[in-house]
């Protein structure tokens, strides 16, 4: 998002992320915290699955980026976090996460390194 721009804001309640062959491609940031993750990594796996059947078949769906905001209290609380990782991998520039740790005391293992902000 730039200054000015327009987003829409969701908290709590039924929602879900069911883009339709045809419709414009969007770009989702989705926000997350502590287990907060189950409902939106759900999403992560369905956009991952389009953006896999995207690119082996030819899928008509338009699909733009995902970013992940997700926040807890130290990394061992970042739920799916290595499986989040395995999407990013899967799907350079098209996945990508931002993990925020709050109280971490201990060292933060290199792999997570590059994708943590906060303490």
């Amino acid at each position: 998002c730039t200054l000015d721009s327009e987003v829409a804001l969701r908290v709590g309640g039924d929602f879900f992320f069911d883009p339709q062959p045809g419709d414009s491609p969007v770009n989702l940031v989705l926000i997350a915290g502590g287990v907060g993750i189950n409902p939106l990594f759900s999403i992560l796996l369905h956009i991952a699955d389009l953006h896999g059947y995207q690119e082996g078949k030819g899928n008509r769906h338009k699909l733009g980026t995902a970013k992940l905001y997700y926040s807890a209290k130290n990394t061992s609380e970042l739920l799916f976090k290595k499986n989040i990782l395995g999407l990013m991998k899967a799907f350079p520039g098209k996945i990508t996460c931002c993990f925020h740790v709050t109280q971490q005391h201990s060292q933060i293992c290199k792999e997570l390194q590059p994708h943590i902000r906060g303490k």
